[in-house]
């Protein structure tokens, strides 16, 4: 088992990945009524990998044999002014789900638990390539600036995302 107190931690990230796959299905609801197919198939599957990272930690405390607590889903915004405004949140917000896993390394590592360290691992590793993703996006963003040719086109890319 995990402490008490890493079990409280991991359920809080386990509601914290699902608020990120609703605000990323949320995203991918706004981009398909614009007319935006790829952008909105970027954030479904997005969605889709948010949820993953619920299950797998939900699969730890489960395997470890603690207990999953499912807590309600906070609200998630609904719009956004342009893909850049979108990609530029969704940036941000990967930094904060960042510091939140660095946060359950640093208690894994004050409890010696290594076992959870070990699995943090993978998720410190997906959080460098999630900031670097939207990193990239945001910067192909700010160079299209308004082009609507710029901005087909990158739907278009962003499409092919599965």
């Amino acid at each position: 088992m995990v402490s008490k107190n890493l079990e409280t931690a991991i359920n809080n990230q386990i509601n914290a990945e699902f608020w990120s796959a609703y605000l990323y299905l949320s995203m991918s609801v706004h981009f398909a009524n614009k007319g935006l197919s790829g952008l909105a198939n970027w954030f479904k599957v997005q969605f889709e990998e948010e949820q993953e990272h619920a299950i797998k930690f939900m699969n730890y405390l489960i395997e470890r044999g603690n207990k999953v607590e499912l807590k309600p889903v906070e609200k998630v915004p609904t719009s956004w002014d342009s893909a850049l405004a979108a990609f530029q949140d969704t940036l941000e917000h990967e930094k904060v789900v960042t510091g939140l896993i660095h946060n359950l390394v640093k208690i894994a590592r004050e409890e010696n638990d290594y076992a959870t360290e070990n699995v943090l691992q993978w998720f410190v590793n997906e959080q460098v390539e999630e900031e670097g993703t939207a990193q990239g996006i945001v910067e192909k963003l700010k160079l299209i600036g308004s082009n609507t040719f710029g901005i087909y086109t990158i739907d278009k890319e962003l499409g092919q995302r599965s």
